[in-house]
């Protein structure tokens, strides 16, 4: 009876390591479907698509973090008059959240943009039917992170230059990356087999 007891235990405990590992947030869908939109935008212009930056992504979120108590209006995101726009005193700090620094990010460009409930249209109009689509429509421009919080959403784009990589100085040069999430469900599931042993 125990040895039943014992397999129905760890079925449940895979089960549940398998539900846990497909669990997405729903912000992620919005962030995901707005890279869509852009590639899909700077497709209908021949330009290549932007790959997926997991720094700049980092640092978008950290940014839309910084935004999300401030209200929307006709002078924010998008439609801020260039040179005008907010300043964070803990921009050091936010880098070094990300695993980044100052001469790894010169070259990038940061783009948030306040919309209501975060429309999927509404959100891709405000980068590709404002002052953000010369940067879209930049050639330099190789890859990009996304970030929400609330009503913002920003967009960090980076390069394929050293000064514009948004690369962790962490990061070897063969691109080996590590899903370090796996590795914690792996863990689980192997304490706690042994301790049902």
């Amino acid at each position: 009876m125990e040895f039943l007891h014992t397999h129905f235990l760890l079925a449940l405990l895979l089960l549940l390591s398998l539900l846990l590992i497909n669990h997405t947030v729903r912000s992620d869908d919005e962030e995901d479907t707005l890279l869509q939109g852009i590639n899909s935008y700077r497709a209908s212009l021949n330009l290549s698509s932007l790959t997926k930056n997991k720094y700049a992504e980092c640092l978008a979120k950290e940014i839309a973090d910084q935004f999300k108590n401030q209200p929307c209006s006709n002078t924010t995101g998008s439609n801020t008059v260039p040179g005008t726009e907010t300043q964070f005193q803990n921009y050091p700090s936010l880098l070094a959240k990300c695993h980044l620094n100052v001469t790894n990010t010169r070259d990038g460009d940061i783009l948030p943009a306040c919309v209501p409930n975060l429309v999927p249209s509404l959100v891709l109009t405000n980068f590709t039917q404002s002052q953000y689509s010369q940067n879209l429509n930049d050639t330099k421009y190789t890859g990009a992170g996304v970030g929400s919080e609330k009503n913002w959403i920003v967009v960090v784009l980076t390069t394929n230059t050293s000064d514009g990589s948004f690369l962790s100085a962490t990061d070897s040069s063969s691109g080996l990356v590590i899903n370090v999430g796996w590795i914690y469900h792996l863990l689980f599931l192997l304490g706690t087999a042994f301790c049902l042993l």
